[in-house]
């Protein structure tokens, strides 16, 4: 993974690639929106929750804050960009759209 680009108090931009077979060890991220540069599969997990996503290539996806590790279970390329929110969301606000990877709310 590599900063693509920053602002000091309100985001960061990764890029984010690996091959088929890829795993990554456990790691944070706060709120962020993933933008898919490729078509995959990967194994997402949290928790001892596990779940098996398929994304195209132009995909947009909202991550809630959470700690994770993945595998890519696919025959293709992972390549994502990442932009993580540095602030905090406010208080009772909710994205739109489905997270990406095992829920941690027990609704």
């Amino acid at each position: 993974m590599r900063v693509a680009a920053t602002s000091a108090s309100r985001v960061r931009v990764l890029e984010y690639r690996d091959r088929p077979g890829a795993k990554t060890n456990p790691h944070r991220h706060p709120d962020s929106v993933m933008y898919t540069l490729s078509s995959f599969r990967r194994r997402v997990a949290t928790g001892g929750r596990e779940v098996e996503v398929e994304l195209p290539a132009g995909q947009v996806r909202w991550l809630a804050a959470q700690e994770h590790h993945g595998e890519n279970i696919g025959d293709t390329d992972t390549h994502t960009l990442f932009v993580e929110l540095k602030e905090p969301s406010p208080s009772g606000s909710s994205p739109v759209g489905e997270p990406l990877g095992p829920s941690t709310n027990s609704d």
